[in-house]
């Protein structure tokens, strides 16, 4: 593998996070600050522990997780969309790289960024309300896997996009109220059977339990289910990206 090909796309566009600190950090911190007041506080207040679990600690994982995935595809879509946009790309395909390298130095620093952003929602959590993990590792685990599959799911956006709408219309039609469908800001254990059962066809759900589960040892579907939906997903991602590579989609006609 030519690292220093990786080295040096996964360099700038790290560089271009920390050139855009307020839009990059500040303003999905602030959002999410905002969260914590208005549920966490004002309605957690007037609302019964769940799983024995304060609402305002219930919630903690199910928004960074909103976070995350929102910040993987915006970041990895914006990463590949903007070479196509200025016509760098071709520059980038004539160059003694591999797609395994190309893919390897964006997805990669879009899943550093989630991360880093990720762990800061975290820390700022605190700040609101008290809350455990009780398994760490798997807590990482999920988060970390959880921000290169969508980082990847971003990339293959970045290279269907035409136009920058449609960077927006996934993320924000389909993936956010996915998202608050997924169990974010409840367990879906309240809803009525009929819902229940629907509700398990939202990926998202997987993703959120398994999260929650690595903070309070408590899930809406069981961990291996949610570890095999993401590693299901993984895998069409990686999928999608060999298929693109090997037509040339989007990127060579």
């Amino acid at each position: 593998m030519n690292l220093h090909a990786v080295k040096a796309i996964y360099g700038f566009e790290l560089a271009r996070f920390f050139r855009t600190l307020f839009q990059s950090i500040a303003s999905p911190v602030i959002s999410t600050s905002l969260y914590f007041i208005v549920f966490g506080s004002a309605i957690g207040s007037r609302m019964s522990d769940i799983d024995g679990t304060s609402y305002g600690a219930f919630i903690v994982p199910g928004l960074i997780m909103l976070s995350v995935l929102t910040e993987s595809i915006s970041n990895a879509s914006f990463g590949i969309y903007m070479p196509k946009y200025s016509g760098t790309i071709y520059e980038i395909l004539s160059a003694p790289i591999s797609a395994l390298e190309i893919v390897t130095g964006f997805v990669g620093a879009a899943a550093t960024k989630s991360l880093i952003l990720g762990s800061i929602i975290l820390l700022t959590a605190r700040v609101f309300v008290d809350y455990s993990i009780m398994h760490p590792l798997w807590m990482l685990a999920f988060l970390v896997l959880t921000s290169l599959t969508f980082s990847l799911f971003g990339f293959i956006i970045g290279i269907w996009a035409d136009g920058f709408e449609k960077l927006q219309i996934i993320p924000l039609l389909i993936i956010t109220p996915m998202t608050f469908l997924g169990g974010s800001f409840y367990s879906i254990k309240m809803l009525p059977p009929l819902w229940q059962k629907l509700t398990l066809f939202n990926p998202i759900v997987y993703l959120v339990s398994g999260f929650r589960w690595s903070f309070y040892g408590k899930a809406d579907v069981s961990v291996g289910l949610s570890l095999g939906m993401t590693a299901l997903f993984l895998f069409l991602c990686l999928s999608g990206i060999w298929i693109i590579f090997r037509t040339g989609y989007k990127i060579k006609n």
